[in-house]
């Protein structure tokens, strides 16, 4: 990752989670979202933690910390997606990305209230702006629930994903500041996040059947392996070089690609209404964004960490997204 020039990383990692939503699209319907999730993230988990055994970094930590990394991966790796795999049942796969930029204001006030993170008057704006714009997009669909109860079941189940989502970075933030190293976190974070999720479709009595359909399983390799793992490398990479601030423009362009691929993939047609709805969610990311809307000081010790073979963020900062 290294070799790469900074606009690589930056096109890999849009190009990346701007196009998942879409794949998650051929996850739904032949499974349970419970076990589709359960599978992408148990992949990539071992994956990563693979990757760490190689580089010889540390996989046994204490009791306390595998808690911490279970409450990471439960909600960010687990309940948050499964919301998101049923709320792509209802609505097209970009309203769901858009939906996600409520996503920095929320961590945004969570990190404020839990530790302290002082916002910013630009960032608070910029997260009532997004909001607006994704009301707008949503209006159009709102309008066609007369009959259906699609539309609204996709919205809530967006909502519950951010809300889920929020305390999973949250919780990646508390591991951070524990100096739990990113990689094993990151590992484990989506192995306990696939038993999570792995547990739920036993409670319900899912079937883990596979089907043996060829979209399925490139689309769940292209999950696991480019989603899940290559994607953050990128952004991880990206981080260190530009801090989080710059980084967090990803965020800026992944809704907007992820809406032009279900424009072309899934016959979503816009109209005025949701393209004014479009501009005011990615001025309101920029907003958020600009100048590091959350002030935070990075502490000393993430050079350090650093130089020790950690990444120094330990977490997706709360200004970016976190649902790819």
């Amino acid at each position: 990752m290294q070799r790469l020039k900074t606009w690589h990383l930056f096109a890999i990692s849009v190009l990346i989670w701007g196009t998942t939503w879409h794949a998650i699209t051929y996850q739904v319907g032949l499974v349970a979202p419970e076990v589709g999730v359960s599978l992408r993230f148990g992949l990539a988990g071992l994956i990563v933690l693979g990757f760490c055994a190689m580089r010889a970094q540390p996989l046994r930590f204490a009791p306390r910390d595998h808690a911490m990394f279970a409450l990471q991966g439960a909600f960010m790796y687990g309940v948050s997606y499964i919301c998101v795999y049923h709320a792509e049942q209802h609505v097209p796969s970009g309203l769901v990305a858009v939906g996600y930029s409520a996503s920095p204001l929320v961590s945004g006030i969570g990190a404020l209230l839990l530790f302290g993170v002082s916002v910013t008057r630009g960032f608070v704006l910029g997260g009532l702006l997004g909001l607006a714009g994704v009301a707008l997009i949503f209006w159009p669909e709102f309008a066609k629930a007369a009959g259906s109860e699609h539309t609204a079941l996709g919205a809530l189940f967006t909502v519950a994903s951010v809300l889920l989502s929020t305390i999973g970075s949250l919780t990646a933030s508390r591991n951070r500041e524990r100096r739990l190293p990113f990689w094993p976190a990151l590992g484990y974070g989506m192995v306990y996040g696939a038993l999570t999720s792995g547990l739920i479709a036993l409670a319900q009595g899912r079937s883990f059947a596979l089907p043996m359909v060829a979209s399925w399983w490139v689309s769940l390799l292209y999950l696991s392996l480019a989603g899940s793992v290559v994607a953050f490398a990128c952004f991880l990479t990206l981080q260190d070089r530009l801090g989080p601030g710059p980084t967090g423009t990803i965020g800026v362009m992944t809704p907007v690609l992820a809406l032009f691929v279900s424009l072309l993939f899934e016959s979503y047609r816009p109209d005025w209404l949701s393209a004014g709805g479009v501009a005011l969610a990615v001025l309101g990311n920029v907003l958020m964004l600009r100048k590091r809307g959350l002030r935070q000081a990075q502490p000393e010790r993430d050079l350090e960490d650093q130089r020790r073979g950690g990444n120094g963020m330990n977490s997706v900062s709360p200004g970016t997204f976190s649902k790819r």
